[in-house]
């Protein structure tokens, strides 16, 4: 058993040998402007001027080239950026605004009830605390959809 899981061990090795080296192979080609480009796949090499390259190459990605967009274009792109990001905020707070009083409506019907096994105060608490923090809730995205607006106008 021993003997043929280490015949199976070396069987593995000599097979994946040559799969090593052919993974170091890189080679250098020209491109049509001449500029060396690097390619580890054979195929790619085919019909080309191509190169072994010997020792280790360190190849970094291109950078694209940025474009300068004119100022005015910039400008007008941001303002219609702004006035729609202001709608979609009014539209927002125009909901919260909303939400908010039904959640006191809620509040209100609540408070207004009072179930039997309520004796003491704490029950009751416990028993509108979710609809305590539903008014909070929304009191605070108001507050911070208007400062939103604020910081665009």
């Amino acid at each position: 058993m021993v003997l043929d899981m280490r015949l199976v061990g070396w069987v593995f090795i000599l097979l994946a040998a040559p799969l090593g080296h052919a993974q170091g192979e890189v080679y250098k080609c020209p491109d049509a402007s001449g500029r060396p480009t690097y390619t580890n796949v054979k195929r790619d090499t085919v019909g080309k001027n191509c190169t072994l390259v010997s020792k280790e190459v360190s190849v970094v990605p291109a950078q694209a080239p940025t474009r300068a967009t004119p100022s005015s274009a910039s400008s007008s792109t941001s303002a219609t950026r702004n006035e729609n990001r202001r709608k979609i905020l009014e539209s927002e707070l125009q909901n919260e605004h909303q939400l908010l009083a039904d959640a006191r409506q809620k509040l209100a019907e609540q408070e207004g009830t009072r179930a039997g096994d309520e004796r003491n105060y704490a029950r009751v608490q416990e028993r509108l605390k979710p609809y305590h923090q539903a008014v909070d809730q929304h009191t605070e995205n108001i507050e911070q959809l208007r400062g939103e607006l604020d910081r665009i106008r």
